[in-house]
């Protein structure tokens, strides 16, 4: 190492490498602080289940990464953090001091942990695990969210004031396919807040964000015989899809496509529906969706294209449920793979090619329950519902596992997806958040 001497006052040399050095690996850290890309909405900033930080820990030590802290407070529920400019944004269940339990958003310091902001924006849900399901959603001031009741609220994000408010079942006619209350986090297009009320005449709806006013609604004519009418669980992507920008949902009835512009419904596919909950997320690329749905379904690979005036959602393949089924936990696509946990209540670990469906490899779950899935650095971050996390290669050419730890805190169902903000993995759980330091 070469050493740079200065004279000091009384004239002797000093060797300052080892300030010049620690100047530079501050000024180093500071720079990958500041570079530390925001987590703005559900799945991350393209709603693709993948995280863009790299440096995290390659295996796991025994026990697990270090607890770095953890925080009560964020009241019922199984909503996801979303991070931007220092501050985490969630919802919960709560019970204020000298008033009735409700549905609030929630703002917090992420270095201190200090509540910003409170607002009650609904009834509380207090049956099937209770609370709120949604993840805001962060655009630069404003953030949006949906109750389990079908409220739709857009509000300042550092004051937490209610800026404009919707209710899908008044104002758009909206439902749900069955019994249990609205879960998407919506999504901000642009101009345009586009999310699922499920009505008849309304199933999608495009708002414009500032205002809420109504820039277009869409019908669904019948898709088929599959599902339920209104709408489901799943939030909803953006994707270009044979030249033209749409909006890929998966409702009660099946998957289907709208045009981003003009809000026309251009296609469906019912025979991904079931009757109970469709829920997981789909994924696009290269002009293909992938869809899949749990309760003894499956999964397919759709092409949609159009002729001169009618849309066609080809089937590419289709797995039955026994080869793949997704519940709730999500799916990721690493380079031409898929990858997710597998089963109804189950998290079987399965990695099929994107393009042809054969399933490359498949292994017993490491968890019980469901399986939360999020991808970073080369690796599967898998939160099964009983608080087991593992942490697996994403390797199509073998299985490889690269540790697993048990959470500090299980308070219930461990539904809600892992979180990754610099180099920091974050876990809630009910009423508690949970932060592991995760880098290397």
């Amino acid at each position: 190492m070469m050493c740079l001497r200065r004279r000091t006052a009384k004239g002797l040399a000093v060797c300052t490498s080892g300030v010049l050095g620690a100047a530079f690996f501050a000024a180093f850290a500071a720079a990958s602080h500041a570079a530390a890309p925001d987590w703005p909405q559900f799945r991350g900033p393209d709603r693709d289940g993948k995280c863009a930080e790299t440096g995290l820990l390659k295996e796991w030590p025994k026990g697990g990464p270090k607890l770095l802290w953890k925080v009560s407070g964020l009241g019922r529920g199984f909503s996801d953090i979303a991070i931007v400019g220092g501050k985490f944004y969630t919802m919960g269940d709560r019970t204020p001091s000298g008033e009735d339990e409700g549905q609030f958003v929630l703002a917090f310091d992420l270095q201190s942990r200090k509540e910003l902001w409170a607002t009650r924006i609904g009834p509380p849900y207090a049956e099937s695990g209770g609370g709120p399901r949604c993840t805001p959603t962060v655009d630069g001031e404003l953030l949006y969210v949906v109750g389990t009741e079908g409220d739709l609220a857009c509000l300042d994000a550092a004051s937490g004031k209610i800026v404009w408010k919707k209710s899908f079942a008044k104002d758009f006619g909206g439902k749900m396919m069955s019994m249990w209350k609205y879960s998407e986090s919506p999504l901000v297009d642009g101009e345009k807040l586009v999310c699922t009320p499920g009505g008849k005449q309304a199933m999608m709806v495009a708002l414009d964000k500032k205002t809420g006013q109504l820039i277009w609604q869409c019908a669904v004519p019948p898709l088929g015989n599959r599902g339920k009418d209104g709408a489901g669980y799943a939030s909803m992507i953006a994707a270009e899809l044979d030249g033209v920008r749409q909006y890929v949902q998966t409702i009660g009835r099946g998957v289907i496509g709208v045009d981003a512009q003009t809000g026309k419904f251009l296609w469906g596919y019912n025979k991904i529906a079931n009757n109970v909950a469709n829920i997981p997320t789909s994924l696009a690329r290269d002009g293909n969706v992938f869809v899949t749905t749990s309760y003894e379904t499956g999964s397919a690979l759709l092409k949609p294209a159009h002729g001169s005036d009618t849309w066609d959602a080809k089937e590419v393949y289709f797995l039955k449920y026994r080869d793949f089924e997704n519940h709730h936990g999500g799916i990721v696509l690493v380079g031409d793979y898929v990858y997710g946990g597998s089963g109804r209540n189950s998290g079987a670990l399965v990695c099929l090619d994107f393009k042809t469906g054969k399933i490359a490899w498949r292994q017993k779950p490491v968890g019980k329950g469901s399986a939360a899935l999020l991808y970073a650095d080369g690796h599967l971050i898998f939160r099964y519902e009983d608080g087991t996390m593992a942490l697996v290669e994403a390797n199509p050419k073998e299985f490889k596992l690269k540790g697993t730890f048990k959470t500090a805190l299980v308070n219930g169902k461990s539904w809600p997806y892992p979180v990754i903000h610099d180099g920091k993995l974050y876990l809630r759980d009910q009423d508690d958040l949970m932060c592991y330091d995760i880098r290397q």
